[in-house]
């Protein structure tokens, strides 16, 4: 079993936070305060850092003929869980970066992907695999 992974993020304000992590991406909440909120993401723990003056980073890489921006976080689903999440997405009205779609088809790695930003600019990327063996092929 692999061990939930930790992340701490910033954001400019923890109620658009708690709508866009609890409400549109269906985040069950942990631990709060008035300056940071736990949640859990399939799984895993991140948490909201309130920082009023947080600005997102726009700085992006060539993937795949997409610009991927750098940083981003996210996790790997399986596929009817990420089929599940782009729907909510995008009936939330969410702004994709990347719109869901399958990057290096018919290639070793090939995945489902999808960008996108969270109230406070984070870029977020979920992703799927067909074959969880290709995570890591070369």
């Amino acid at each position: 079993m692999i061990r939930p992974f930790h992340l701490a993020f910033p954001v400019h304000d923890l109620a658009a936070a708690r709508a866009f992590y609890g409400g549109v991406m269906g985040c069950a909440e942990g631990r709060s305060s008035e300056r940071w909120i736990d949640f859990d993401l399939f799984g895993h723990q991140i948490v909201a850092h309130l920082d009023p003056q947080a600005q997102s980073v726009v700085v992006s890489n060539p993937v795949d003929g997409h610009d991927v921006p750098v940083p981003h976080f996210g996790v790997v689903l399986t596929m009817p869980d990420w089929q599940a999440l782009a729907a909510r997405v995008e009936a939330a009205g969410i702004t994709f970066g990347i719109a869901p779609h399958i990057r290096f088809k018919g290639q070793p790695g090939e995945q489902a992907t999808m960008f996108f930003r969270d109230p406070s600019g984070n870029a977020l990327e979920f992703k799927a695999f067909a074959d969880d063996a290709m995570l890591f092929a070369t």
